[in-house]
């Protein structure tokens, strides 16, 4: 039931072309009988303090939110997650390699330049550039975008990049292989464009408030670090006359019992999770407000396979057939958590793998296969295994690191010391490789398992994956380059059975995403698995 409908990606995977008159939207259309409130402002809870605002200098959950309201790309999701125009009001292809997309002509950067193909080159050919460091380089790179690969590796100049501004509103992309689900890719927020201008004139300064020009219906107004980043509507924006509110702000709220307690206080309108210990007293108390939906997004450990102690596919093994996915699952969290044995979760579109061998065992075998690799690996009673597991500032991640640690020490002697730091630290130290194991989370990027089996792939270190295997690399390529979709999703399955089988991760649950939105929110994207919430569809209803 939380599965997105892909109806019209279906029809571009057949080179149908697609125009925004074919469907409408409510957008912010408020539905008739509905009756706002005065005062329009809406107040979300991010999580942590952003990164970055720059689109190709971001690769987070919390900075995507905060530039999906400031930014807009090629295309956007409706409530649904259904891909719909962004800027782009009509595409179409012939052949899933050579995309057309014609631009509209009243979209407008906030400072009343108009936006057009060329702000789309210059932003793409950004994001490969070796210059910009772009931590999500690679994901143009897997579109199979003409040259990409080797602008990446600094062997061809940005200029060579496969995409072109046939005229200032018609942009045109060009792949080496055909990939049916380019348009799905075009949502992320490395693809959205920046002002060419504003950006080379501030440098890395472009984002401040005094600074900031964008296409997307708000503008920073006021960003207070760890404290707040405030927007107000963007009158050049092209669908200006539909957006309600008249301010957003995100605070970035690490600890989840301060957030709720802050929701609850009246001073935000959703929550950007929940403490999982509050869970069932929520559903019992506040049922109105608890919103729960399917999310693609998967929780795991990561091990730094190239130093000790994961340099051993034993300990990694054992370190992860240890972890009792049911107990985190069902019992810590158990709001709707599948336990996981894929890096893929099960919720994304045509998707079902044969669950690998470990998943069939019963923790107790696990327990004891897991007891006779360490022991293999040369740990035992007098020679303990040791190591460190990193994780970014959360309580529900600490919660979670305590009581899988207390499992390792249970099932495995382990001596675990549990390291914190704050999320731009943490990004940093797993980029370097500064880490043995490491907590971890993957959302999908668009609805089509490559999403997530890709962030594998050798070359990619996003998440510091630090995963090097010529096999799955093969398997990726194969998985790009084939034109059947029967054997793609076949390579697929195999790629999960190779993870499986060198354990570089420890998937340990399937993520539903859990909030508490006050029901005088309007507008709030319920089904939408990806969690691609606007805040242009919302409004306050009077209550």
């Amino acid at each position: 039931m939380y599965k997105n409908k892909i109806t019209q990606a279906l029809l571009l995977a057949t080179g149908i072309s697609f125009a925004a008159t074919s469907f409408t939207t409510l957008a912010a259309n408020v539905p008739d009988g509905v009756k706002l409130a005065a005062k329009q402002e809406l107040v979300r809870g991010n999580g942590t303090e952003v990164a970055s605002l720059d689109p190709q200098k971001t690769q987070g959950v919390p900075e995507s939110h905060v530039i999906r309201d400031l930014l807009e790309g090629l295309v956007n999701q409706d409530a649904e997650g259904n891909i719909i125009p962004g800027v782009a009001k009509s595409w179409e292809t012939a052949d899933n390699k050579t995309f057309t997309f014609h631009l509209r002509k009243n979209a407008k950067w906030s400072n009343g330049d108009s936006v057009t193909a060329h702000d789309f080159v210059y932003s793409f050919q950004r994001a490969v550039d070796p210059a910009t460091a772009s931590p999500y380089a690679w994901y143009l790179d897997m579109t199979t975008m003409t040259n990409a690969s080797d602008i990446i590796a600094g062997k061809k100049d940005k200029s060579a990049l496969g995409v072109k501004a046939v005229d200032d509103y018609t942009f045109e992309v060009h792949l080496e292989s055909a990939v049916p689900y380019f348009v799905m890719m075009m949502g992320h927020t490395t693809v959205k464009p920046v002002h060419r201008a504003t950006v080379e004139k501030f440098g890395d300064e472009w984002t401040k408030p005094e600074n900031f020009v964008g296409n997307g219906a708000f503008l920073v107004s006021n960003w207070v670090v760890n404290e707040r980043i405030e927007m107000t509507p963007n009158e050049y924006y092209w669908d200006n006359a539909k957006t309600v509110l008249t301010k957003v702000t995100y605070l970035p709220i690490e600890n989840q019992v301060s957030e709720m307690n802050r929701f609850f206080s009246g001073e935000l309108d959703f929550t950007y999770e929940i403490s999982n210990e509050h869970f069932k007293n929520l559903q019992k108390e506040h049922p109105e407000s608890l919103a729960i939906k399917g999310s693609l997004c998967t929780y795991y450990y990561n091990f730094n396979t190239h130093k000790p102690p994961f340099d051993d596919l034993r300990v990694r093994k054992a370190v992860s057939y240890a972890i009792n996915r049911n107990v985190v699952a069902n019992i810590l969290l158990g709001q709707g958590q599948k336990p996981a044995y894929f890096l893929t979760p099960e919720i994304i579109s045509d998707f079902s793998p044969e669950l690998p061998a470990y998943g069939k065992m019963t923790q107790k075998e696990r327990d004891t296969k897991a007891q006779a690799l360490l022991a293999a690996a040369g740990y035992n009673q007098s020679n303990p295994l040791k190591f460190s597991l990193l994780y970014n500032t959360s309580e529900n991640h600490k919660k979670l690191a305590v009581a899988i640690g207390s499992m390792w020490k249970k099932t495995l002697g382990a001596e675990v010391t549990l390291e914190n730091q704050e999320w731009k630290t943490y990004l940093q130290s797993k980029k370097q490789g500064d880490f043995e194991a490491a907590r971890a989370g993957w959302c999908g990027d668009y609805n089509e398992p490559s999403t997530f089996t890709s962030l594998m792939e050798g070359s990619n270190t996003t998440g510091g994956i630090h995963y090097k295997s010529a096999e799955y690399d093969d398997l990726i390529k194969r998985g790009i380059e084939t034109t059947s979709a029967s054997e793609r999703k076949e390579l697929y399955y195999a790629q999960e059975a190779l993870l499986a089988k060198d354990m570089p991760l420890a998937p340990i649950y399937q993520y539903v995403q859990t909030r508490l939105v006050n029901p005088h929110v309007g507008g709030y994207a319920g089904n939408n698995a990806e969690d691609k919430l606007y805040s242009k569809d919302m409004y306050i209803i009077a209550e």
